[in-house]
């Protein structure tokens, strides 16, 4: 049974980071656009039957959201599919109608992730999926995040099946599609796009630190961790939601390509951006949402640890936000770093003592990631470092996320008075 129909992109569209090709723009070099904001017209949102979702910055509106399939072969709900595991949780921009990993098919995500279901269904392949959404999806969105940063030979065929079949594709790895002529030409050919999330601004747009963040008067609380791929921004999304329902105006900082992909306003792709230039390209972000939307506080999602390393972005991401507190996320059932099984974790006491040495900051709490861990185990945790540590400690998955508020109320008493009671 056929269920594959090819519709109409009319029109260019302007979407949230990376550069993409559209038939309006039939030149051999793809179109680039800026990774921080995320707009189009009403009159295009208007026209085209396929449409970006996007935040209309003027008016506060938003398109409808458009629909994906998320690819996460042999690796959802594992390190190494933390972008299909993150929007599976949480997606502003897309409505995950599946997964596709044929490990865990005939499986709820939601179930395998957190043992909640949430309706969204594991398929064995692509053609598994459109049947089970019973047409075709707006988007394709690669969501595994492997330390090559590269697609493999069958990836790379899967990514071409879903571009013939007519879907956009979004991408968040390194190897960026719009740059090879295979993909570049079966964009042109299907009348679809390409999204390559990280792909940073051209190097003459880029900023290097000029102290503005000074200027920035509220508070910043960056949430690190002591390994990658560890819940840094998953952390960071519960708080922000939290404060938020609370009453507060909060702005969240996307550091990485998973936050872009599920919606952040404001938000870089940090390790794709030239060394020179990532504390200054955070430091503007920071300053421009400041000035924009005048938030009672705002986060900032952390990238690899202070100590990795291979994944040094935290040092960016410290020199640039310059933060006020910083909430550390830490694994105790991960005794070697992910991808580095020679490598062993570092203690939650080694790795505040090297932050607040390498920066004028402190660790305001501590986030415990459950992984490989029982639920008394964590509550053993949670005593223990806050026994050692003299700190504030929670999982910010298996519970209350009052927990959290308390954690930024004990080192920020001021925002007390912003608060709004709410049943958590």
């Amino acid at each position: 049974m056929s269920i594959i129909t090819r519709r109409p992109l009319n029109s260019p569209h302007i979407a949230a980071a990376g550069s993409l090709t559209t038939p309006s723009n039939p030149s051999s070099t793809p179109l680039s656009i800026s990774p921080y904001l995320l707009f189009t017209t009403p009159e295009l949102a208007a026209r085209d039957e396929l449409m970006i979702p996007v935040q209309l910055r003027s008016h506060g509106k938003q398109a409808r959201v458009s629909t994906a399939v998320v690819y996460c072969e042999a690796n959802f709900g594992a390190i190494d599919g933390k972008t299909a595991n993150g929007l599976v949780r949480h997606s502003e921009k897309y409505k995950i109608l599946s997964v596709i990993d044929s490990e865990k098919a005939g499986l709820d995500a939601g179930m395998v992730l957190d043992n909640a279901p949430n309706a969204i269904p594991i398929c064995r392949d692509l053609a598994d999926s459109l049947a089970q959404a019973g047409s075709l999806p707006d988007y394709f969105i690669f969501g595994m995040a492997p330390s090559s940063g590269m697609l493999s030979t069958l990836e790379r065929g899967i990514v071409l099946e879903a571009i013939n079949l007519g879907m956009n594709i979004v991408n968040g790895l390194h190897e960026f599609l719009n740059d090879d002529p295979l993909f570049v030409a079966a964009s042109k050919e299907n009348n679809v796009e390409i999204i390559d999330v990280r792909k940073p601004r051209a190097k003459k747009d880029l900023r290097i630190f000029s102290g503005r963040i000074a200027e920035v008067t509220c508070p910043r609380i960056a949430v690190l961790g002591t390994d990658c791929a560890i819940g840094k921004r998953t952390t960071a999304t519960i708080l922000a939601s939290t404060l938020r329902e609370r009453g507060m105006n909060v702005v969240m900082i996307g550091t990485g390509q998973t936050g872009l992909i599920q919606g952040a306003r404001y938000g870089i792709a940090l390790d794709a951006v030239p060394s020179q230039f990532c504390a200054g390209e955070l430091e503007a972000l920071i300053v421009e949402a400041f000035e924009s939307e005048n938030p009672d506080v705002i986060i900032i999602e952390g990238q690899g640890a202070l100590s990795h390393p291979a994944f040094s972005t935290t040092s960016f991401i410290l020199r640039g936000s310059c933060p006020n507190g910083v909430i550390l996320q830490h694994a105790p059932g991960r005794t070697h770093r992910c991808d580095f099984e020679q490598m062993v974790m570092p203690t939650p006491a080694t790795e505040i003592n090297l932050i607040q040495t390498f920066a004028d900051t402190q660790v305001i709490g501590l986030t415990i990631n459950h992984e490989n861990m029982t639920d008394a185990e964590v509550s053993t945790a949670i005593a223990s470092y806050e026994d050692e540590l003299g700190i504030p400690v929670t999982d910010a998955l298996t519970r209350s996320p009052e927990h959290l508020v308390q954690m930024v109320l004990s080192a920020f008493p001021e925002f007390e008075k912003k608060l709004t009671a709410c049943a958590l």
